[in-house]
């Protein structure tokens, strides 16, 4: 099987108060293509570090990070930007869509950003996998928190992205609604989409093929789903 993260002694400090803070201490990480991971951890345990790096969004102060075959620990910020667009999906707690948008076009902006032509064609046929083809011009204030974070994971999936990275995805969300987005997650998995959830919940965590877990910047532990 392909591995699309290979992650090897990562490390990532910062400085607090005029203490530094290892908040990645020698990580290694292999994700192959298909799989679906969480992250898990307690605050402070390293997860949204490490998830920071994986999405391109920080730098490591050490070690080797190569995604989809290209080493990502030396290139230039645009080079970065250009990988979080077209690479990296992500999925967060906040949902970030513009509220002066309707669903449409708030799951289009990826591609106008790149440059991309047919935006609005992609962008309806990526609503239409979560669903909501029918809330395409509605704006977020009209619609509910699952239906957002519907929106935002459409939004997600329109550059056909090599990994789709979300944090905490349930964490605005109730019970039931946290359920479906999970199950749409399980299925986009099924359909070979790759899939990493940063979580504190251990019941997400339990729903991934595979869990990490974190604490102190150091991988401690790997669980395998049953």
């Amino acid at each position: 099987m392909t591995v699309i993260i290979e992650a090897r002694q990562l490390v990532k400090t910062y400085e607090l108060g005029g203490t530094t803070v290892r908040a990645l201490d020698g990580v290694d990480l292999d994700v192959p293509e298909g799989d679906m991971l969480a992250i898990a951890g307690p605050s402070g345990s390293g997860k949204s570090t490490l998830m920071h790096i994986i999405g391109c969004l920080d730098r490591t102060d050490g070690g080797r990070y190569v995604l989809a075959g290209e080493d990502i620990s030396s290139l230039s910020r645009n080079r970065l930007a250009e990988i979080r667009n077209r690479r990296i999906g992500f999925v967060f707690q906040t949902f970030n869509l513009l509220p002066r948008m309707n669903a449409l076009e708030n799951v289009e902006l990826p591609l106008l950003y790149a440059g991309l032509r047919h935006a609005k064609d992609r962008a309806a046929a990526a609503l239409k996998t979560v669903g909501l083809d029918d809330r395409m011009h509605h704006k977020p204030s009209q619609l509910s928190g699952g239906q957002r974070q519907r929106v935002a994971v459409a939004r997600a999936l329109i550059t056909d992205p090599a990994i789709l990275l979300a944090d905490e995805p349930t964490g605005n969300l109730d019970s039931k609604t946290g359920e479906e987005l999970l199950a749409l997650l399980e299925t986009l998995n099924a359909s070979g989409h790759t899939i990493i959830i940063v979580t504190h919940d251990p019941d997400i965590a339990a729903r991934c093929r595979r869990q990490i877990h974190m604490r102190d910047g150091r991988i401690v532990a790997t669980k395998h789903k049953d």
